[in-house]
């Protein structure tokens, strides 16, 4: 949680995008030293972790608070409900694409701590204890991510994380094996934020035992300078909350996607490998998306490289929610090592927009997003007009479809048809030019965009 709360009629449909108003930024946003291409923020966490966005299951967004185990003890928050997530992600293909973290989320714990103030889970509802879960997850090859948080309370209303009890709980959590913990911060002022956070940083790496660390801190400043450093916050966490809780609705997709893109050009250069934006859960698999409206969040939530974790019942997921979360195209771009966060680069009057991902070996991703509500738009466009460089031949495989289309030049002219509130998603390779890494060039704050610069 990251709070107390927890086409207009008669267009053209296949006119060119140079008719349609399209913005497409300046060329000279791509002058800007190559320098700066893999390092900002130049410091990160030092604890080696996270070099890619991390990938699971967490249990907040789908199960909530539910602790009356009595009435529903199929969807309480349990010990039965996580040993049954992990058989899932061990034995229906997860894990092996990457799907990793079973993450507790809140309303875990006793409601007090114990005599030597430790915090202690729910004896009714895990009564094996949080080691036994842990040894469990390790067994079936994953990882245990659990909450905390640094006020009084946690949202929920369970023992929180106060300063006086950083180093402890730090030391419980890693000697009960877990491997990732997200710190929300409900019940803590602005100062006990700003000192306890970075605290609860060193205390983890003190432990000794590798712990991933997701802070919830921007979430509570608003998310954006000057209240939020995110070089500072680059120092001393692996992902951050920076916006609101997603819910199960495509309205709170948009909002998320958003503000995310209108503020590209401070929280783009933030993320890296081992320091990620995160802009909450994967909500594909429940009650609030549309079919289309699914494969666009993943396909965009894969443009931001997001970290990849479900909120959803995967002991009864459908069989199209979750082919689409286990694409295994999609999740290689996901989890592209030069970590580069994708950029919003045309915006049109039609409402289609365009999203440019940069991937290591010279590849791309290009993301087609029709926020229209009519019918199927014919969207028409080159890979030029995108600003890629003139004299490269590019094969590109449709990231949904798997279809291949050779030999497009960046001068040719094209058409993607895209579904109301869908996606059309492109992996594009050169292969006129060698494959070498991309010298992608990072933004300034002022910049209007990321072009993808072979040199």
């Amino acid at each position: 949680m990251a709070s107390c709360e927890r086409g207009r009629v008669g267009e053209s449909l296949c006119a060119p995008a140079a008719a349609m108003g399209m913005v497409v930024p300046s060329a000279l946003a791509v002058a800007v030293a190559v320098a700066m291409a893999l390092a900002l923020p130049s410091v990160a966490l030092e604890n080696g972790l996270a070099r890619t966005p991390p990938m699971g299951w967490l249990a907040w967004e789908r199960f909530r608070c539910n602790v009356d185990c009595r009435a529903d003890p199929h969807n309480c928050i349990s010990e039965r409900l996580f040993f049954e997530m992990a058989d899932r992600l061990a034995e229906d293909g997860w894990r092996e694409l990457g799907y990793q973290y079973i993450n507790i989320d809140d309303c875990w714990s006793a409601k007090q701590r114990d005599a030597m103030g430790r915090l202690v889970p729910d004896p009714e509802r895990f009564p094996s204890g949080i080691k036994a879960l842990a040894d469990y997850v390790h067994a079936k090859g994953l990882k245990l991510g659990i909450y905390g948080d640094l006020g009084k309370y946690t949202c929920g209303g369970y023992p929180g994380t106060t300063l006086d009890y950083v180093k402890q709980d730090a030391q419980t959590f890693a000697e009960w094996g877990v491997d990732m913990l997200k710190l929300d911060g409900c019940y803590s002022s602005e100062e006990q934020q700003a000192k306890g956070y970075p605290e609860m940083a060193r205390a983890l790496n003190a432990t000794g035992r590798p712990i991933v660390y997701s802070c919830s801190w921007p979430a509570y400043q608003g998310g954006l300078p000057p209240k939020v450093n995110y070089t500072i916050l680059a120092e001393n966490c692996n992902l951050w909350r920076n916006y609101d809780d997603i819910q199960d609705s495509w309205d709170s997709v948009l909002s998320i996607l958003d503000w995310f893109f209108t503020n590209q050009d401070v929280l783009q250069p933030a993320a890296g490998p081992g320091h990620w934006n995160d802009p909450d859960m994967l909500i594909i698999g429940n009650f609030g998306l549309s079919y289309e409206q699914s494969r666009s969040q993943m396909a965009l939530w894969t443009v931001m490289a997001a970290p990849l974790l479900m909120s959803t019942d995967l002991r009864s997921i459908s069989p199209s929610a979750k082919e689409i979360l286990q694409n295994r195209l999609m999740i290689q771009i996901n989890q592209d090592p030069l970590g580069i966060q994708g950029r919003r680069i045309v915006k049109e009057k039609s409402h289609i927009e365009v999203f440019l991902r940069p991937l290591s070996q010279a590849a791309s991703a290009l993301v087609f997003f029709s926020r229209r509500t009519d019918m199927p738009f014919c969207y028409t466009t080159s890979l030029a007009k995108l600003h890629f460089p003139e004299d490269a031949v590019y094969e590109v495989q449709d990231v949904y479809s798997r279809k291949i289309i050779s030999g497009l030049k960046a001068g040719d002219n094209f058409s993607v048809v895209i579904n109301p509130s869908g996606v059309v998603m492109w992996h594009l390779r050169p292969t006129t030019l060698p494959v070498q890494p991309w010298h992608v060039v990072r933004q300034q704050a002022h910049s209007e965009g990321l072009h993808p610069v072979l040199l």
